[in-house]
């Protein structure tokens, strides 16, 4: 501390300073300005890439512009992160040996400490080579709908190491890929919404499925819908005789994430064309029995109806 206070401490690292702002600040400002440059065009890059693949995709009718976009942002996503990675690295070696600092030995010794980390961090190494092969087998990408480990929601991000979700109310959840037990794909390709619609016994079912049926192709001639239903509604017939309804299966085919307002919307139509039809669509009912010896409790209609009359 007494050498801050002493004014040849001063007058020797004063000119050392100065000789150093001369000779090496210019060339780490130029340096820095080129890193810049370099991580902005390199983003511009990936956004011209993704851009061209798409057109390409679209110009192609046996390829699926939805599918393929989102097969884009996730590669490009992660290929822009490693450049980012490799960038900043090779900044930060040269920044520290332009300020003094020998690399020499922190290079040498990476190795050896890669090495012990990498036995200390297998749950990391695991993640990354769990998220490398679900990069490589397609088997969800940024847009999908997906159930992880039981939890559902949109995937945000996908990284080397974790999944970003977010659920319907936008809560995020992360998932190391080393950790996933169980991934479902809801919007791969092509996506379906099935229907168990419910009718009172008393219904033609026949009838029933005519119905349906109707009201899926009107759904499909609808331009608001002909570009989110790809196949015609498919009616299996009944399916089960439940406790109080028959019930009648159905699915129909839509693009990826269009089924949820697709199945919506056909039921309230489903259901005008019910109550046009006059068919009922049942509901439980309970019968109460209270026993023969609860005399009080019998009510005689007829009697009711006479003495109200008088």
């Amino acid at each position: 501390m007494k050498q801050l206070f002493d004014s040849s401490f001063w007058n020797e690292v004063y000119p050392k300073a100065l000789d150093w702002i001369i000779t090496e600040l210019p060339s780490i400002v130029i340096f820095t300005i080129i890193v810049l440059i370099i991580l902005r065009i390199s983003r511009f890059s990936i956004r011209r890439l993704k851009k061209t693949l798409i057109a390409r995709a679209e110009k192609n009718e046996n390829i699926d512009t939805f599918e393929t976009e989102k097969r884009v942002n996730t590669l490009l996503g992660i290929v822009q992160s490693v450049i980012s990675i490799i960038i900043w690295t090779i900044f930060i070696m040269i920044l520290m040996k332009k300020f003094g600092v020998d690399i020499g030995p922190i290079i040498a010794s990476a190795g050896i400490i890669g090495l012990a980390v990498g036995f200390g961090a297998q749950e990391l190494v695991r993640d990354f080579i769990s998220g490398f092969f679900v990069l490589l087998e397609d088997q969800v990408r940024t847009g999908d709908v997906a159930i992880i480990n039981g939890t559902g929601g949109l995937v945000e991000k996908i990284e080397m190491r974790t999944i970003t979700l977010r659920d319907f109310s936008g809560v995020i959840h992360i998932f190391q890929h080393g950790k996933i037990n169980t991934l479902s794909n809801m919007t791969k390709e092509w996506s379906a919404v099935v229907f168990d619609i419910g009718v009172a016994y008393k219904e033609d079912t026949d009838k029933v499925s005519k119905i349906m049926k109707e009201v899926g192709d009107e759904m499909q001639n609808d331009p608001d819908f002909s570009e989110k239903i790809i196949e015609p509604i498919e009616i299996f017939g009944v399916d089960q005789f439940a406790d109080s309804a028959v019930v009648i299966k159905a699915r129909l085919k839509t693009r990826p994430i269009q089924q949820w307002s697709t199945g919506r919307e056909y039921r309230r139509r489903l259901k005008k064309a019910f109550d046009a039809n006059n068919i009922e669509i049942p509901f439980p009912h309970t019968t109460v029995y209270w026993g023969e010896e609860i005399n009080p409790l019998r009510l005689d209609i007829k009697e009711m109806e006479q003495s109200s009359k008088n």
